[in-house]
């Protein structure tokens, strides 16, 4: 019976150790999946225990072979950090790409080129979720990183559909916050939908692009409130650059430009800053009769007269033919510009109202103005060769020979029209073949020994220039 209970005791006691043996490799087993975890699971910077060294050493062995260009080893130990603990470093992200573009310089199959740019986006996706909130390079900067590589990569196969939402999506968390270049993205990808369906994506278009403007008018605004030239700047250069995409677009008929800003002006009709940029505006796009370009015009003018607005204000008396009034307002604008071309249009449109009321010296006395501001331009030379062609007659009303000389000093000045300025060359040349044939004729100069052909003759009146005699052909 003794021995009995020593066995069942001793059966006891070896339950008990069992388990206790048991407990233990259960808590042992715990304790070491507790102390060895990746980053990605952990949430921790490098990962736990076992996971963490090797994330911290495969980061100083990738980091060293990136440094020296060894991209080929860089780029596995690269990866199993950027999978195993993508919370380590920002340059994780700044490496990532430079390797992913490596690989995908290495590599010429499409589809295999195709799978990289999905994982180069993807790393720029990862560097958001871990370091979106960076206050000088957070999401929006990130995002427009990876829109200018998508860009690059894809060419004209970009997916506008997948661009806008992108950058869609970072605008209207961010708003004048915006990394500026976002926008102009933005206007890319909402151009290229016309390129699908113009009729489905014109208002769009349209609505995009009012969108964007106000919100660079926002951030220009608000550059100039904290006094940063740098901002301002930068600011401007996009709004001069979506505005370029829009009037080139095709859009941006006057019709359009009427129905979207005629509203808009009356609206910051006291916003100078606004209002020169329409004025601007519709003059680049050459909507100069529009009425809500005169308005605009008018309402600048109020507030400071400027080249553009006494410009707008001339355009507006001309289409309603006050001269008078038209041409004070270029004169004004003229003499406010320190645009040469701006000042060359204004004088070679006084000159074109003098024609259109036969003020021939008038007409002389402004296209000279105007080649004074631009010698390159062509029209000019026209309008006064025009003059003199029509007051031949006026100037020799009594000697049909000498009369006809005076077409040779037109024509001299319609051969230098076409020479300084190759766009006005099939004016240019209609007049010459024309005016050519009222030369005069080698019997009609027999008798005139002061005109022989190839000799220099002084056209009197008015006119008071020398040429060189030459005989209808």
């Amino acid at each position: 019976m003794i021995c009995k209970n020593k066995l069942i005791n001793f059966i006891k006691l070896t339950e008990m150790k069992t388990k206790s043996v048991l407990l233990v490799a259960f808590f042992l087993a715990t304790f070491i999946g507790a102390i060895a975890q990746k980053g990605v699971d952990s949430g921790t910077q490098y990962g736990i225990g076992a996971d963490s060294v090797r994330c911290v050493t495969n980061l100083s062995l990738y980091t060293t072979d990136f440094n020296v260009k060894n991209y080929k080893d860089a780029y596995p130990r690269w990866k199993s950090v950027y999978d195993e603990c993508p919370a380590a470093s920002r340059n994780l992200y700044i490496h990532g790409v430079a390797l992913v573009k490596w690989l995908l310089s290495e590599e010429q199959d499409p589809v295999k080129r195709e799978a990289l740019i999905n994982d180069l986006m993807s790393v720029y996706d990862q560097r958001v979720k871990y370091f979106g909130d960076d206050p000088r390079y957070g999401k929006d900067y990130i995002i427009a990183a990876k829109a200018t590589d998508y860009i690059d990569l894809k060419g004209e196969n970009v997916d506008p559909v997948l661009l806008y939402g992108w950058l869609n999506q970072v605008i209207e968390e961010f708003q004048t916050n915006v990394d500026p270049k976002i926008i102009s993205y933005l206007m890319f990808a909402s151009q290229k939908f016309l390129g699908i369906d113009v009729e489905k994506y014109r208002e769009q278009f349209i609505n995009d692009f009012l969108r964007c403007s106000a919100l660079l008018d926002g951030m220009m605004n608000n550059a100039k409130t904290a006094g940063n030239e740098t901002a301002l700047a930068n600011a401007s250069a996009y709004k001069s650059q979506i505005e370029n995409a829009f009037t080139t677009s095709g859009m941006a008929d006057c019709a359009t430009m009427e129905s979207v800003y005629a509203k808009k002006v009356e609206e910051h009709k006291t916003d100078l800053a606004f209002l020169k940029q329409t004025i601007t505006f519709f003059r680049r796009v050459g909507c100069l009769e529009n009425e809500t370009y005169f308005l605009a015009a008018y309402y600048a003018h109020i507030i400071e007269p400027t080249a553009e607005s006494a410009m707008g204000l001339g355009s507006q008396a001309f289409k309603k033919n006050d001269f008078p009034t038209a041409e004070k307002y270029f004169t004004d604008a003229a003499s406010l510009t320190t645009d040469d071309d701006l000042k060359a249009l204004m004088f070679l449109t006084i000159a074109k109202i003098a024609a259109s009321q036969r003020n021939f010296p008038k007409v002389r006395q402004f296209a000279m103005r105007s080649l004074e501001a631009n010698p390159n331009q062509g029209q000019p030379y026209l309008l006064i060769g025009q003059a003199y062609a029509q007051t031949a007659a006026s100037v020799y009303p009594d000697d049909a020979v000498l009369r006809k000389v005076v077409f040779c000093l037109a024509v001299d000045k319609f051969e230098r029209a076409r020479q300084v300025d190759p766009s006005v060359a099939s004016d240019a040349n209609s007049l010459i073949q024309t005016y050519r044939g009222y030369f005069p004729s080698r019997d009609e100069t027999f008798m005139h020994p002061d005109v022989e052909e190839g000799a220099a003759f002084t056209v009197g009146g008015w006119i008071n220039e020398r040429t060189t005699v030459r005989i209808k052909p």
